[in-house]
């Protein structure tokens, strides 16, 4: 992986599942720096509280059980991202998450709406991130999977990015799945003015 000066700025991109996330952090001049899967819950804990463990129990542990598992990805996600902070030898200004569908106000509603049921677990491990990420100064942004590639060329001036994807992944060798290509476009789409120092 390429060796930034220490006056450059890296952003992280973020391809996220239940409890897991992919974390490809690129430089400002689109190289990758870093790639790196981490866990957002600790071991034993449900990875979809709303959705699955959260519905087999009474509302009041339901209830307990969601925070217990989000307390838990927010301290999994600060500590993330302070290993990536040290590891990292340019300083991280930015990241990128996917955004985020309307949920309801609370857990009592995500937990009997069977929507939001299927995507407030993700969504939690996402704000986790979001929140650790504003705790350590960086700029929050959200993209959306749909536009992130096209986005990602539009913001270095290009038609497309594939020949950047490939080459990163050919250099870096496997993994580079989907997850790592999108998390790089992510990086990448928040643009040259999230990446100045």
């Amino acid at each position: 992986m390429s060796k930034p000066s220490k006056r450059s700025t890296a952003a992280v991109g973020v391809a996220d599942h239940a409890g897991w996330a992919v974390l490809v952090t690129v430089g400002p001049d689109a190289t990758v720096l870093d790639r790196r899967r981490v866990e957002l819950v600790d071991e034993g804990l449900p990875v979809l509280p709303h959705h699955h463990e959260g519905q087999k129990l009474p509302v009041g542990d339901a209830l307990a059980l969601v925070e217990k598992v989000r307390a838990s990805a927010m301290r999994c996600a600060a500590q993330a991202l302070e290993a990536l902070a040290h590891d990292v030898e340019a300083p991280v200004g930015a990241i990128a998450l996917r955004a985020c569908p309307p949920l309801p106000d609370t857990v009592e509603g995500c937990l009997a709406d069977y929507r939001a049921q299927c995507v407030a677990d993700t969504v939690m491990f996402r704000h986790a991130l979001a929140e650790a990420a504003t705790a350590r100064g960086w700029k929050v942004a959200w993209y959306e999977a749909k536009t992130v590639f096209d986005r990602a060329a539009g913001a270095l001036g290009r038609e497309t990015i594939d020949d950047l994807i490939a080459a990163a992944g050919k250099q870096l060798g496997a993994p580079w799945q989907k997850d790592h290509r999108m998390a790089m476009a992510a990086a990448i789409a928040m643009g040259p003015a999230a990446l100045r120092p």
